[in-house]
């Protein structure tokens, strides 16, 4: 099964230009292959964290699109849709376009995004999320283990 998502993402015409270079020097790499694409990145205590890079267990922009839906339909089954969520992001690599992808994702499901438009930290994310009276906010941000580590925390 990693083998064919592996293939497809091989495949696809992908968006961010360093993933294929990535995934091309795995090729024929069984483990690496494996600790990529066997399993999906998943939430924990500390949100949604992972090593920067290509793979359903990485943090890239195709996760971010695919966990952001499920907080969108949460948001919606509380009714609190027209409250909006804030995003903020720091200065990882990667942070901007993952907090982009968040706030797109959050529109298409007819959810209001305030981004914001450079480099916030929690306690301005946490003073947005009061001053604008949003339901949730999403912090993009460094994670505590290595540099190659990032982090989406709802």
């Amino acid at each position: 099964m990693y083998q064919e998502e592996y293939k497809r993402w091989m495949e696809a015409d992908l968006e961010d230009p360093d993933l294929k270079p990535e995934l091309s020097r795995i090729e024929g790499n069984d483990d690496a292959i494996k600790e990529r694409f066997a399993v999906a990145l998943k939430f924990g205590t500390a949100g949604l964290r992972g090593v920067l890079g290509a793979g359903t267990n990485r943090m890239n922009i195709y996760v971010v699109r695919r966990a952001t839906p499920g907080l969108a339909n949460y948001i919606i089954k509380q009714g609190a849709a027209d409250k909006g969520v804030a995003i903020a992001y720091d200065s990882r690599h990667m942070s901007p376009e993952f907090a982009m992808e968040a706030a797109m994702t959050l529109a298409e499901n007819g959810i209001k995004a305030y981004k914001f438009e450079s480099l916030r930290t929690r306690p301005e994310l946490s003073f947005a999320v009061r001053e604008l009276g949003c339901v949730e906010g999403i912090k993009i941000q460094a994670s505590l283990k290595q540099q190659e580590y990032t982090s989406y925390k709802g």
